[in-house]
């Protein structure tokens, strides 16, 4: 697999625990409900219920021992992992995936702005480079 679907899988893993625990939740389980009935219409059922446990899972140990990293890390692994097995079985899914990210995952996963704020957004492909900056700068390639 290569690296661009290993960031998008990675990307979607975190942005749905994260989405989770917020009120993005019921669109997050939709949306990937939706990206597995494509894929495997037979597992999706399951997807949907795992989320729904991942979700209680996160929440109770919010509740009994307030912000728990390692839970919320393990299960975006979890994820993550899934994601990647998606997407080495059905790569060309990942349009829609990157589509789902930004429409449906993508407010759960940003950071609040605060104050003036510039966002850079960039998808290389292939050997393509990509320079962002805020301010200046300078780049000195041979």
């Amino acid at each position: 697999m290569d690296a661009e679907l290993l960031a998008l899988a990675s990307a979607a893993g975190t942005a749905v625990v994260t989405a989770l625990t917020t009120d993005l939740w019921e669109r997050a389980q939709t949306s990937v409900g939706a990206l597995w009935r494509r894929a495997f219409p037979e597992r999706a059922a399951t997807v949907e219920a795992d989320l729904m446990d991942t979700r209680t899972l996160l929440l109770a140990t919010r509740e009994r021992e307030g912000s728990d990293t390692d839970t919320e890390e393990t299960s975006a692994e979890e994820w993550r992992l899934r994601f990647r097995r998606l997407l080495a079985v059905r790569p060309e899914l990942a349009e829609e995936l990157r589509r789902m990210l930004a429409e449906d995952l993508a407010p759960a996963s940003a950071p609040q702005p605060r104050g003036n704020t510039t966002v850079f957004n960039a998808a290389p492909t292939g050997h393509g480079r990509v320079y962002q900056a805020a301010g200046n700068m300078s780049i000195n390639e041979r």
